[in-house]
Parts: C-alpha cells; structure tokens; sequence
C-alpha cells in the first residue's frame, strides 16, 4: 500500500514476549523467526521523524535491529511495564536532538513515569549534561486530537480489563493494542480506515485482552481494507493461525513494515 508515512512492527509479542521463559511448547521452541516476539512497540517514520509507539524493556534492541537511530517524540497507549520500561532508553535521544525528547500522554501514565524513574527529574540532577538523564517534555492528551511532527493524531479511548488505555489513528491508520473492550463512543472513530491494528492475544478468552474470535467480530464491524493483529502470545502459532484467517487479516510479526 502506498504511501508517505511507514510503520515498523518493533515488538508484537504479549507482556512476558515469545519464546517465554520455562516454557517449552511448539511455539516457544519454534525456528520461525515470525514466531519470536518482543515486547508490543510500533515506530512510525514520517519525512519530518520517527514517532514512537510505547518503550517496551526490548526498545534499544529493537531500534538497533530496525536501524532507527533517533526518535524524535513518543506516545503512550498506558503505563503497564512490558509498555513502559525502556524509558531510559530515551535518553540519549535529547543529546541528539540538542533538546528534551516530546512525550505524549494521559496524566495518569506521566505520574507514574515520573514515580518509576525519579531520577529523571530529581532537581539536584537537572544540571548534568543531554543524555546523562531521559530528559522528557510532557504532553498532555486526552480524548482530544493533536498533532506531533505536523501529523494529525486522534486518540481511541480503550478498556483494557478495569484499565482505561489508549489507541492512536493516524488518518487511515489506528493502532489499538492492550484492548479488551472498545466503549460505544470509540467506534465511530475507527470508521473508514485502510489498517486496523488489534489486540488478539490468543484463541481462548482473556480478562483483559481480545481473543482471536473477539478480535475477528471487530474487525467484521469496523471493515477496514485490512488488519494486522498484535499483542500476540504463544498460543498463537503464526503459520497454523495464518491459514485460518480471512484473505484480510494477517498476524503482525516483529520487523514487518507497512506503508500508509
């Protein structure tokens, strides 16, 4: 699909990532390398810079493997840790910016940003030199679209179990990940859209995350040209999964690149 604006798969496995430890399953053992998956993270590359998508514990990683040297501003979906806590991987992206690195959500997750990684912005600290600190400017968002690098960015009130979470449409484009339940307010704004990413943890229910048939039914009422499921656990077997899909619907995988 063409387009001017790339997004980068940089992590598309669920909280405790694939293979997962002590595990010995078919999926874990696998040598399908789309079967290996880090932390849920997306990079969007626009010609103005490289627009993050959450910092999993994998972010250094994941960049290096996807040889994006700079992030120019990052989103926040929530605060949980397999989203959160590569933040201080963040900082060496203001020394090369020569500024502090945008950052973008709720007051919720900036409050517990600044509670897991005091350091960042204890005063006595605040003289050392770009990239000794992740020096971040927040942003506030809520239901409100903004703009970041010039791009129009809506946000997808989400419910993830009893949490309140984040997607983000990028015109054609939404990404919701962490999703168990889409409110009655939220579906209008994933209306006419070419890609739909989506939470689908795995064939059987979850508390707090879609299924693979909870998932299917959205994607059913929301009808975009095509949709990429993410958050994937090891239940999910990317080859035996992929055959069972619609001709529409695809399993996302670490490294794969769409245009938009």
């Amino acid at each position: 699909m063409a387009g001017s604006r790339t997004l980068t798969f940089l992590g598309t496995g669920t909280s405790v990532g694939v293979p997962m430890l002590g595990c010995e399953c078919r999926v874990c053992r696998s040598s399908n390398p789309r079967n290996h998956r880090t932390r849920s993270s997306v990079v969007i590359s626009t010609q103005r810079g490289h627009i993050l998508i959450d910092s999993g514990p994998e972010l250094r990683l994941q960049l290096l493997r996807e040889r994006i040297p700079v992030v120019h501003a990052v989103l926040y979906t929530h605060y949980h840790a397999d989203h959160l806590m590569g933040m201080d991987d963040l900082r060496v992206f203001p020394k090369i910016l020569g500024a502090p690195l945008p950052v973008y959500c709720t007051h919720e997750v900036e409050e517990v940003i600044r509670r897991t990684f005091p350091y960042a912005f204890a005063s006595e600290l605040q003289h050392l030199p770009y990239g000794a600190l992740p020096r971040l400017e927040f942003h506030r968002i809520d239901r409100t679209p903004f703009e970041v690098l010039f791009h129009k960015i809506t946000p997808i009130p989400l419910k993830h179990s009893w949490y309140d979470v984040l997607g983000f449409r990028f015109d054609n484009l939404a990404y919701c990940t962490d999703v168990k339940e889409i409110p009655e307010t939220s579906w209008p704004l994933l209306e006419d859209l070419d890609i739909l990413i989506l939470d689908a943890l795995r064939p059987k229910p979850h508390p707090a995350h879609l299924s693979l048939d909870e998932a299917l039914a959205v994607v059913e009422r929301v009808r975009p040209r095509h949709a990429y499921f993410t958050h994937l656990a090891h239940e999910m077997d990317y080859e035996k999964i992929s055959v069972s899909l619609p001709s529409h619907v695809e399993l996302a995988y670490d490294g794969l690149k769409l245009r938009f």
